[in-house]
């Protein structure tokens, strides 16, 4: 029986692998980094693309690299969430004084502005 390399390097996705017993695993510097938050969005985009893209969803996982796709789309949603959440309140004039004088339009119309910009994010960023 020949004796197998310490370390092997997977060309196609750059992985290093460290060999363990008879078993080669990922090693240390080269772990995926499972520790990155996946927010709501990330979840979305998760059963989407597990449910109707399955071979990209396949790809990412094999190459290591679905939680940082999870966690892009994620950061990618939330900040355009706030940012278009304000623009569209400020253009249609919903404030801090309208929410002083009457909380009740004021809620009606921050819900229909998330409604619709929870559109727009799954639109152009999680069901794509």
């Amino acid at each position: 029986m020949e004796k197998s390399e310490k370390y092997i390097t997977d060309e196609r996705t750059g992985l290093k692998y460290e060999l363990v017993g008879d078993y080669y695993f990922i090693a240390g510097n080269d772990e995926p980094k499972d520790n990155q938050p996946i927010g709501i969005w990330g979840q979305r985009r998760l059963h989407y693309i597990k449910q109707y893209n399955r071979i990209f969803y396949t790809q990412l996982l094999l190459s290591g690299k679905l939680n940082d796709h999870l966690a892009d789309i994620n950061d990618q949603s939330e900040d355009m969430f706030f940012r278009l959440v304000k623009q569209i309140a400020h253009r249609e004039g919903v404030t801090e004084q309208l929410k002083v004088e009457n909380q009740m339009e004021w809620v009606r119309r921050m819900n229909n502005i998330q409604a619709r910009v929870m559109e727009i994010i799954n639109t152009d960023l999680i069901y794509k």
